[in-house]
């Protein structure tokens, strides 16, 4: 992939965690000069340590203190990663207007994307499909009457959801008109308490739905492409858990076309940067696909690392989005065109949450005391903890994520497995158990998904007690580190030697909250047990 030469530019990345380092390698890597900000709880986290200056503000939703700090170290540039301020119009109109680049979109894309029915409406006039349904009014709420005659219009079961929200905050899905009035005014009250906007957008609820994601850029040169889709549709409220590119479901001709109606969304809104449109998409039994717009994601995704390891550029495996964020906003053009990307492979990202999965995914925190994140072939992890630090629940349970690579979805996802169980965090719960039991589900293996699939058909539940093997392998590492003792009396280590052969030692051993198990072990060879 060819680039110009990157002029004089400072970066401050607005922003913490896994994703602000993501951000900070990429402008090493680019020969950019970097600035981190932190508050009190993060004054030695990662990011703040990888930056070439950090400056401390009172929180990171503080726009005029971010875009002041920007000032202060003479940046030029503000990367505001994902979360936090990065689909604030606002922010990004007040970087501008202290002459600042905003590494995203203008604040007419911000604005025209953010609110769901604003969003529709654009779409649908660039000749998007879209879900039926209907909408009010911001200020104007519908009378219970004409909800009532709207829904009946529409067809049963629906999905009400905040026009101005995400995340899943505010959604409900009404499956009858005997909870429609009830479900519509909880939504508008967690609407209102969450984005400050009561108004509702109402819309067909697709059964058993698959959300798939198109990555999109732009420049500012009227160039738009589209880099393949993302399957999405392992959730937890509303909450994606694994990611993976592309989806098992798209042919080749159904991505070119979803590709397409993505480009077509991102011209609509005058789109710039790196940009994500959502769709939700159901397949017939015939083997057609319908899918509809959902939403656009005005920033650089959590899941974007899965579209970075299978797209190829004329020819090449690997992109680097946030560069091309970069180089956007230093208005340089894309530099390739559609029929020069292409995809290999298959890559797979779970997130590692501070939850503990077998207690109702309660959030979880502590210490870090060790942690031995996994690498090697296939293998990669963006994280935003160390060794040393702690997880509190002042910010979002998000720790890390893995990514493993494959030339097919099977050998992803055994990469994958092999890389969870190879992820050690001590002093905190983590969820790498839970995604192991969660990948290995039938469906999943088959690729079967839908946005429902954890709620209505969770992966088995994690064993009530230790498996012996976990105890054989505590008992073999107990000997193991035994064996420098040095003693006068060779047969009072009980690591099972005798004169003629290795014994058979016996083991009592007992994790808490379980019963004790016996386990009988002997020394084959050298390192070796049975």
């Amino acid at each position: 992939m060819t680039t110009t030469s990157v002029p004089t530019a400072t970066v401050l990345v607005a922003n913490r965690g896994e994703i602000a380092l993501r951000i900070l390698r990429t402008l090493r890597r680019m020969g950019i000069g970097s600035v981190a900000v932190y508050t009190d709880a993060d004054a030695d986290a990662p990011h703040t340590l990888a930056a070439d200056l950090a400056l401390r503000v009172d929180g990171y939703l503080d726009a005029p203190a971010i875009v002041a700090a920007a000032l202060e170290a003479g940046a030029t540039m503000v990367h505001p990663g994902y979360g936090f301020l990065s689909e604030n119009a606002d922010f990004a109109r007040a970087c501008a207007d202290a002459g600042l680049t905003f590494v995203g979109p203008p604040a007419s894309a911000i604005e025209a994307m953010g609110d769901k029915i604003r969003a529709k409406d654009t779409v649908a006039a660039a000749g998007v499909p879209v879900l039926g349904g209907f909408t009010e009014k911001p200020g104007r709420p519908l009378s219970d009457e004409e909800l009532v005659v709207a829904a009946e219009s529409t067809g049963y079961p629906l999905l009400i959801k905040p026009s101005a929200g995400g995340g899943g905050k505010g959604m409900r899905a009404v499956h009858s008109p005997d909870t429609l009035l009830a479900d519509a005014a909880a939504a508008r009250r967690e609407a209102l308490a969450s984005f400050g906007d009561a108004t509702l957008l109402v819309e067909r609820l697709v059964q058993r739905p698959r959300h798939i994601e198109v990555q999109v850029l732009a420049d500012r040169h009227g160039n738009v492409v589209h880099l393949g889709e993302r399957e999405c549709s392992l959730q937890r409220r509303h909450q994606k858990v694994v990611e993976e590119a592309p989806s098992p479901l798209l042919t080749g001709a159904q991505r070119e076309r979803m590709g397409r109606a993505a480009v077509a969304a991102a011209r609509a809104c005058g789109y710039e940067g790196a940009g994500t449109v959502e769709f939700i998409a159901e397949s017939a039994g015939d083997g057609e696909l319908s899918f509809s717009f959902l939403e656009m994601n005005t920033r650089l995704q959590v899941e974007h690392p899965v579209t970075e390891e299978v797209v190829t550029v004329g020819g090449v495996r690997g992109v680097d989005l946030v560069e091309l964020q970069v180089r956007v906003a230093l208005d340089d053009p894309l530099p390739f065109g559609q029929d020069d990307v292409g995809f290999e492979g298959h890559a797979v990202e779970s997130r590692i949450y501070a939850e503990d999965a077998d207690r109702g995914f309660l959030p979880s925190g502590g210490p870090i005391l060790a942690l031995s994140e996994p690498s090697g072939h296939g293998v990669r992890v963006d994280s935003g903890i160390a060794e040393g630090g702690e997880v509190t629940s002042a910010f979002d349970p998000m720790l890390a994520k893995v990514i493993t690579w494959g030339p097919d979805r099977a050998e992803a996802l055994r990469r994958m497995d092999a890389a969870l169980a190879g992820y050690l965090l001590l002093g905190c719960v983590t969820n790498t158990a839970y995604l192991r039991r969660l990948l290995r589900h039938p469906r999943v293996v088959a690729g079967d998904l839908s946005t429902d699939l954890i709620a209505s058909s969770p992966p088995e539940p994690a064993p009530d007690r230790v498996p012996e093997e976990v105890y054989v392998a505590a008992a073999l590492d107990h000997q193991l580190d035994l064996e420098p003792v040095a003693t006068a009396d060779r047969f009072a280590v009980p690591d099972g030697w005798r004169m003629g052969g290795p014994a058979w030692t016996r083991w009592r051993l007992r994790a808490p909250r379980h019963d004790s198990a016996v386990v009988y072990v002997r020394r084959v060879a050298a390192g070796s047990y049975l």
